[in-house]
């Protein structure tokens, strides 16, 4: 090897040894009966989907930016890009009535919750008028999806916006789509969601955050290749850290498509003003984040990780569920013990060459005759655990 590439390699490893390592997802003890989650587009979508998979977890709220009814592809690619998108394909837009029968008939099975913790459940919906990528009207269909279910429901329609998420300083011009898919509107969104889920909020912090901003392992809850990132974003006030008082409150932000860390690196997690709100309302935020296999960067609303991508057993639902649990220090269903134990015991899955893996997260448990602790995160989802 020339001393060239020799240099080469070493600033290679170099680099690889500096690269700082996401630390786990902390217990911060947040009050679980003050959950909340909002998305834009496909994590809008996802939103749904957690809010009635998890509605015991959930119930609380979910704010939607420009996202359709749930289950609406029904794990069928062409109602995502047709249907979905553009409400194209069906004679009266979507078919809410037969999506509303088909929650019933997975609660029946117990594949989500019971629809009765929706009752109550405050959801906030919002579409810009000029919306071209999710058109309006598939919001105004999910109002009529969750009307179904007797929610407390607030839409907002009347912003002239194209696709994304919408603040009151930042972004692209409040009409143009594209970039980092954020809005300068002069509204600011963020913190009407968060007050309609909680209430009157003290003054937001538009200065330095006093908070910490932390960079979390997702892979101990999902494997490679499921369309979920290694890292998530979670910013926790000064009140909330690690070894202070608990009963701070959690809401989850997902993104859309192709705002991941790697596509807009900061944007969406510091500039879409949800930080702002969390310093002085004791608000802790979870920013999960899709990974390089994910189709566009989307969260997987049709179908791209499984069958049952809506349901409880859902991988990325699953795992974005079990860091909600970690926060909030809820007790897991722990088990250490050989893997080959955990075969026999149902808790995991032989693959190629007789390598195990954790059954529902997919993650790799090594050879039969090593030891691995297991925690149960959701029915079927086996995660990576602590004992």
């Amino acid at each position: 090897m020339n001393h060239a590439r020799r240099a080469a390699v070493a600033l290679l490893l170099l680099g690889a040894a500096a690269a700082p390592r996401a630390e786990p997802v902390p217990n911060l003890r947040i009050d679980p009966s003050m959950t909340t989650l909002s998305g834009l587009s496909s994590g809008g979508y996802m939103a749904v989907q957690l809010h009635v998979a998890y509605s015991s977890v959930f119930k609380r709220g979910v704010g939607v930016v420009a996202a359709g009814p749930w289950f609406c592809a029904e794990g069928q690619l062409r109602h995502a890009t047709g249907r979905c998108l553009k409400r194209e394909g069906h004679e009266d837009g979507t078919p809410v009535d037969a999506l509303v029968a088909t929650a019933k008939r997975l609660e029946g099975r117990g594949a989500i919750d019971a629809l009765s913790n929706l009752r109550g459940s405050k959801v906030y919906l919002f579409s810009g008028a000029l919306d071209t990528a999710v058109v309006p009207p598939l919001v105004d269909d999910l109002a009529r999806w969750y009307r179904a279910f007797d929610v407390e429901l607030e839409q907002r329609k009347d912003v002239k916006a194209e696709h994304g998420m919408v603040t009151d300083d930042f972004g692209n011009a409040c009409d143009q789509r594209g970039g980092a898919y954020i809005q300068n509107c002069g509204v600011d969104l963020a913190g009407d969601m968060l007050a309609y889920f909680y209430g009157p909020l003290n003054p937001r912090n538009d200065g330095a955050p006093r908070g910490r901003w932390r960079e979390v392992d997702q892979s101990e809850f999902i494997a490679p290749g499921r369309g979920m990132g290694r890292t998530a974003k979670l910013y926790v006030p000064e009140s909330c850290d690690t070894g202070q008082s608990g009963g701070c409150r959690l809401h989850v932000v997902l993104h859309g498509c192709g705002q991941n860390l790697d596509d807009v690196g900061d944007a969406y997690t510091h500039r879409t003003g949800y930080p702002r709100w969390a310093d002085g309302n004791r608000i802790v935020l979870l920013f999960p984040q899709t990974g390089p296999e994910a189709l566009h960067s989307c969260w997987d609303w049709w179908g791209y990780t499984g069958a049952d991508y809506a349901t409880r057993t859902g991988m990325q639902v699953a795992a974005i569920k079990a860091m909600v649990d970690r926060l909030a220090g809820s007790a897991a269903d722990c088990r250490r013990a050989f893997n080959a134990v955990h075969l026999m015991a149902g808790r995991a899955l032989a693959g190629w060459w007789g390598a195990i893996r954790a059954r529902g997260s997919g993650i790799a448990l090594c050879w039969p005759w090593q030891r691995s602790a297991l925690a149960l995160a959701t029915p079927g989802h086996w995660v990576a655990g602590r004992c």
